[in-house]
């Protein structure tokens, strides 16, 4: 039978596709208009839409596994369109499952569904959708998905949830908001830096997750999918030493750059820019916290590898792909292509 991804053209679908293929499986993705992720790829593509959900039952078809990834990912305060996506076309997905009469759902959802304002370190699954607010709305609105997604186990539905934290790793084409990052800062497009700091997973561990996750995982469970905690300053370092360009000295406190990102949004929009500097991203590093995997290491032998490999991997593949210069030094160029490769193979 098959294997359905939605949201297989980002950056987890990306590498998850590939996992997929080398495992054999019979992969079939949905796609809307940016197909780059999943060019020249052995796999079947259906027009699909998570919020047409008769598209999604056509896509879904005679199903073994859907990984939902698809979602609307937003440091802006773009409130509609997140419970359109996140929630609404969660909806959808799980209608479509219980119509197509699908063997397993696996849900991704977020670490923003789980951050509450003041919960101390390290979070963990204790926490559940509704029980507080999230400190975001896009955390918001993944928490009204995974609701759903719970509802819908309760009428029958077969569903795993997955929480990856911030994903850094190769195959980041559109790109992400840590892939923008990366190629902002090796092309010294980062002026300063906001003290704060994330947990960071590799993608290639996220995709190992979610492949347990729907051999393994107990339905109606959710399982942080957390890599390592790194401050904004350490992960300036890693990049500095992949690019060889410097940290930037400038460093604004969290008091100066919150009230200041609120202009970032109009700014953003009159030069034509994606966003990158926006109050939702100030207080999402400002939240950043220790996040533990604990569970998904003993129900799914999860075991993900130090987050500065991801880090690696990612501005290695920006490299290969050319859109960051390769890094050079006295004795001229130093070769990148090993480390690219290597995020092909893992």
């Amino acid at each position: 039978m098959t294997v359905v991804v939605t949201g297989a053209t980002g950056h987890i679908g990306a590498n998850l596709v590939r996992a997929l293929r080398r495992k054999n499986e019979k992969v079939r993705v949905t796609v809307r208009k940016d197909t780059r992720a999943v060019e020249g790829l052995d796999l079947e593509r259906v027009r699909a839409d998570v919020l047409d959900r008769e598209s999604l039952v056509r896509a879904f078809k005679n199903a073994r596994v859907v990984y939902h990834l698809a979602g609307h990912v937003s440091i802006l305060e773009d409130a509609k369109r997140l419970q359109a996506v996140n929630v609404d076309g969660t909806r959808n997905v799980v209608e479509a499952c219980l119509k197509c009469k699908v063997g397993r759902l696996v849900h991704a959802g977020s670490i923003e569904a789980l951050l509450r304002p003041g919960k101390s370190d390290p979070i963990d699954e204790s926490v559940q959708p509704g029980s507080g607010d999230p400190t975001t709305i896009y955390g918001r609105t993944k928490a009204r998905g995974e609701q759903v997604v719970r509802a819908g186990v309760l009428r029958g539905l077969d569903a795993v949830i997955v929480y990856p934290t911030a994903v850094v790793g190769p195959f980041d084409f559109k790109p992400s908001f840590f892939g923008q990052f990366f190629l902002d800062f090796g092309h010294r497009q980062t002026p300063a830096l906001v003290p704060g700091g994330f947990d960071l997973v590799d993608v290639r561990d996220v995709v190992a997750g979610l492949l347990a996750a729907a051999d393994k995982g107990r339905r109606g469970e959710g399982y942080l999918l957390s890599g390592g905690f790194l401050t904004v300053f350490q992960i300036a370092e890693t990049i500095g030493e992949c690019t060889g360009v410097p940290r930037p000295r400038l460093v604004v406190p969290y008091w100066l750059a919150y009230p200041a990102a609120v202009l970032a949004p109009w700014y953003y929009r009159l030069v034509g820019r994606h966003p990158r500097f926006t109050r939702m991203a100030v207080r999402m590093l400002h939240d950043g916290r220790k996040v533990s995997h604990e569970k998904a290491r003993r129900e799914l032998d999860y075991s993900p590898r130090p987050p500065r490999e991801g880090i690696r991997a990612a501005v290695a593949w920006f490299m290969k792909s050319g859109r960051l210069p390769k890094k050079t030094d006295e004795d001229g160029l130093i070769r990148t292509d090993q480390n690219a490769n290597e995020a092909d193979d893992k």
